[in-house]
């Protein structure tokens, strides 16, 4: 994803590649993803294909709207950073800003209305997960604070708690853990991608971490998230369902993601940054898919 922003395409795109990028469609697989590993770790592997329906019809019309609202609302700062300026309202590939903030907005009021008429705490948790990544981060701590990502992350633990949520158990232990696991993990993702583009943002105005503080500072705290995640991974091995299936993959996925934030540490470079960037994407996709292929196996 980040390397394709990283050269403008010269050629227009076409407009299914604009609503790719508009929609932020790999971020929100991810986050349906997410959903799904809440959904299963709750039901010990037996979410029910109609909760199943209505989690990826709900969460795909929230995220992608609250992602395009993202669009617009930073489509000025985006036309300042080189990895952003090609994305489809600064670029003009999609030409109506207005239009996208209706649609996208509409798409986020359908996905909490439909919830609600079946399940009340799916509802609150997709329109929770809504607020926090456009008011909470994007228009309030963003241009403010080096926390906002920290802070951001919990629209992540949403996506779990929706998860939960639409089988009835949102606050089962080990939705929560995982839950945790993705506030914890956001920072470590998101500072090491800051690094790469440090001057981008700084060009911007925009407090990253990476940007008010040196690199090796920002890759300090960014090594201790990684730990609270892989702690929480950890635990999560605990729970129903969780076994060897689970425990092993993840576990030498932790020790990646350890091992790549020391040594960014170590040396707090793009080239270290850009490393463990994808290795924290390989972690979670890990976890995810080991809760949802464990729990499944252990429900057989």
């Amino acid at each position: 994803m980040i390397e394709e922003n990283q050269h403008v395409q010269q050629a227009q795109p076409s407009l299914v590649a604009s609503l790719m990028v508009l929609f932020k469609v790999r971020i929100v697989v991810l986050l349906l993803l997410a959903a799904l590993g809440g959904a299963y770790v709750a039901s010990v592997g037996r979410p029910g294909l109609g909760p199943l329906v209505l989690l990826l019809a709900t969460g795909s019309l929230s995220a992608m709207g609250a992602s395009a609202i993202n669009e617009y609302l930073e489509r000025e700062r985006d036309a300042q950073m080189h990895r952003t300026k090609g994305r489809p309202l600064v670029s003009g590939s999609i030409a109506n800003p207005a239009r996208v903030m209706a649609v996208a907005v509409g798409m986020i009021f359908a996905a909490v209305a439909i919830a609600l008429l079946f399940n009340p705490a799916l509802s609150f948790f997709l329109a929770l997960g809504a607020f926090i990544y456009v008011v909470v981060y994007t228009i309030w701590l963003k241009p403010r604070t080096s926390l906002n990502i920290v802070i951001g992350g919990a629209a992540g633990s949403c996506a779990v708690l929706s998860g939960s949520a639409v089988v009835g158990a949102w606050s089962d232990v080990g939705a929560l853990l995982l839950a945790a696991l993705l506030f914890f993990w956001t920072p470590i993702h998101f500072w090491a991608l800051a690094i790469v583009y440090r001057e981008d943002y700084a060009r911007a105005g925009v407090p990253m971490l990476p940007v008010t503080t040196t690199p090796k500072v920002a890759a300090v705290w960014g090594l201790a998230h990684g730990v609270a995640a892989g702690i929480c991974a950890g635990l999560l091995a605990s729970r129903p369902g969780l076994g060897p299936l689970y425990f092993i993959p993840v576990a030498v996925a932790t020790f990646l993601l350890i091992v790549q934030a020391i040594a960014l540490v170590r040396q707090p470079g793009p080239r270290r940054a850009w490393r463990l960037f994808h290795t924290s994407n390989i972690f979670l996709a890990i976890v995810l898919v080991a809760v949802v292929l464990s729990t499944t196996l252990s429900a057989l």
